[in-house]
């Protein structure tokens, strides 16, 4: 472990990423594995005066053995409530959710079972969702490896030198190898900020997908569809890595078929070399070589949650992309490649979203569901054409922004 790289991280992470000077008290979720560097975003969590320090530590293990219940205790399973967390909303806290997966760790789980457990946890925190979504509380998803995932990576090294492996990769990735990742962090902000700058000049109303992997697939913005990216409006940094720029469509107008280029890691599960086919905006048909229950699970979670709720840019030249490496994590990946979600959309992708109420948000075409699941589509040869009320651009071209 490189003590002067986590502790540049937890710099980033408590004086850039979250904003503790509206809170009083902290919230870390966190599998055990990342217990060091918990430790030291405490301590300058502390140093700003926040003793209200919620610790929400996760083991693998014990995950597992909760999962292996049949379906009906895992619905009452206190281990998959989430209360505590609108305990800590009500409190205005700051939350920092340290993010890692466990690849095949949950192989001989029945896919049911993560699908439910995954639903439980997310509806049992309502407050904390939507704060979350208003940002109304200080919030950030970020990185961080573990010694299981590291070695399912790097199969030839030792437990050691796989998890180094991994994590110099991570910091590579949120830019903390370089010598002030604050300064280059606000750096890249400001450059996305006037892509989309443009891309809400343009005011598009349909985007269309084509590439070489079979993806043919056209997607409708809502009226006032407003692209975002971190730091703009709010200056924050609520994903860490971020490299995307992203709205929200007009749930009703998709249609036709897109293939995954990259796996999906969801609840410990794996889903790989999938597809999935619209109609009117809905889930008509899908298949995946690996993980298709699970899959079939996310599609089915909530009646919408078979509508696009997010789509976002990545250019093929992100740091992440550069890599070349499929780490087999959302956050990461997502970075590397644009990609759809399924699920819930974003109020603040709709000019006066934040003031409308979620049926206003719903009549104007954005989705709302209990989940959020992003998928990879980016390819190397990923053409974009936006239908704009002037008419069509090419706003994507070979995997990079064209505008």
């Amino acid at each position: 472990m490189n003590e002067e790289l986590e502790n540049k991280y937890a710099s980033l992470l408590v004086n850039r990423c979250l904003d503790l000077s509206k809170s009083n008290s902290l919230f870390i979720n966190y599998f055990s594995d990342n217990k060091s560097l918990v430790e030291k975003i405490v301590k300058l969590a502390k140093n700003k005066k926040i003793d209200d320090i919620y610790l929400a530590e996760d083991d693998i293990y014990e995950k597992h053995k909760h999962l292996e219940q049949p379906l009906d205790k895992i619905k009452d399973d206190k281990y998959f409530d989430s209360k505590i967390w609108d305990v800590y909303a009500k409190k205005n806290s700051a939350f920092l959710i340290l993010s890692t997966e466990f690849p095949g760790f949950f192989d001989d789980i029945n896919p049911q079972n993560i699908s439910v457990a995954s639903l439980k946890s997310r509806t049992t925190k309502p407050l904390y969702k939507k704060l979350q979504l208003t940002n109304d509380i200080s919030w950030c998803i970020a990185v961080m490896p573990n010694k299981i995932w590291a070695k399912v990576k790097f199969p030839e090294l030792n437990e050691d030198e796989a998890y180094n492996k991994l994590f110099n990769l991570m910091m590579d990735a949120t830019m903390v190898t370089k010598k002030n990742p604050i300064k280059e962090w606000n750096k890249l902000l400001s450059s996305q900020i006037k892509i989309v700058k443009k891309l809400n000049k343009l005011e598009i109303k349909e985007l269309h997908y084509k590439n070489n992997l079979g993806t043919d697939l056209v997607i409708g913005l809502p009226d006032k569809a407003l692209w975002q990216c971190a730091g703009y409006g709010d200056n924050l940094i609520v994903n860490m890595p971020t490299y995307e720029l992203f709205t929200s469509p007009d749930y009703r107008y998709t249609n036709g078929i897109v293939y995954a280029s990259k796996p999906l890691m969801y609840g410990g599960a794996l889903i790989d070399k999938f597809w999935i086919k619209f109609k009117d905006g809905k889930v008509i048909d899908f298949d995946a070589l690996v993980g298709k229950e699970v899959l079939k699970g996310i599609i089915e979670s909530d009646e919408n949650s078979c509508f696009l709720g997010e789509v976002a840019l990545v250019s093929k030249d992100t740091a992440i992309a550069k890599m070349n490496f499929v780490f087999g994590e959302t956050c990461l990946d997502e970075n590397a490649s644009c990609h759809l979600a399924l699920g819930d959309s974003f109020p603040e992708c709709l000019d006066n979203g934040f003031n409308m109420n979620l049926d206003e948000r719903h009549k104007k075409g954005l989705n709302q569901s209990s989940n959020h699941v992003d998928f990879m589509i980016g390819t190397n040869d990923l053409n974009i054409i936006a239908k704009t009320k002037k008419g069509e651009k090419l706003i994507f071209k070979d995997g990079k922004f064209n505008i």
